[in-house]
């Protein structure tokens, strides 16, 4: 396995010639992630408005609060799934590239790629089954909840694989499973790979999220090096 300096230089190598391509295709899922946050903090401000309007109605103040709460998690639920759809979609475009599969970008059609109708459905049971197995175990304590959100994080990588490999669309838990063998030992280097990208993440919310265009093709790229670069021994 790779150091995460060598997924990064694999993933900057690849982009290298094809930023532009790369920044288009992740116009459209942030500018939808922007929308979403829009709707999320909408829904979460008015209640509170209305609350503090009619404060001397006990039962107004519970309505609101739940309306509120409501509003805000189903907004989170649908902003996951998108992002999960997207994300499939451009990670499996730059996992193509690495293995020369495919040799450009084709921005506004790559980027729906997770949309198709022989990947939606596998994409969206996967999210919940893995969101519902990551809150149960949450449940139980925080760290073993982010310890499970790594193991099933290969989830959706796996889920492809198997599809190009068979033709066939594979069992959902399989995939899930599959992920949880393949992490076995590596969950630690994930994690510093992700908190190697904090200082980029606070530049692009600095920049009010449109620095995400250009860091999202490059934290993806390198996603798809490290899972392309783990040993496929636990898939049998």
């Amino acid at each position: 396995m790779k150091s995460n300096r060598e997924l990064k230089a694999e993933a900057k190598a690849m982009l290298r010639g094809r930023w532009k391509d790369s920044v288009l295709m992740c116009i459209v899922p942030t500018l939808i992630s922007i929308a979403i946050a829009f709707v999320i903090i909408v829904l979460t401000v008015i209640p509170l408005y209305q609350s503090d309007m009619f404060n001397d109605l006990g039962s107004t103040d519970a309505v609101n609060s739940a309306s509120g709460s409501g509003g805000s998690g189903g907004g989170g639920l649908i902003s996951g799934l998108f992002s999960a759809l997207f994300g499939a979609g451009i990670s499996w475009t730059f996992l193509d590239l690495l293995r020369g599969k495919k040799q450009s970008i084709q921005p506004f059609s790559d980027v729906f790629r997770g949309f198709s109708g022989a990947f939606v459905l596998g994409i969206i049971v996967i999210y919940i089954l893995s969101t519902i197995f990551t809150t149960l175990w949450t449940f139980l304590f925080i760290i073993p909840g982010i310890i499970k959100a790594y193991s099933y994080s290969q989830a959706y990588f796996v889920f492809y694989d198997t599809y190009e490999e068979t033709g066939m669309r594979p069992d959902f838990l399989s995939c899930i499973t599959g992920s949880r063998h393949l992490m076995r030992g590596y969950k630690g280097q994930l994690f510093i790979l992700d908190l190697s990208f904090i200082g980029w993440h606070i530049l692009a919310i600095m920049t009010a999220g449109i620095g995400y265009l250009w860091l999202t093709p490059y934290i993806s790229a390198t996603k798809a090096a490290f899972y392309d670069n783990l040993p496929k021994r636990a898939l049998a």
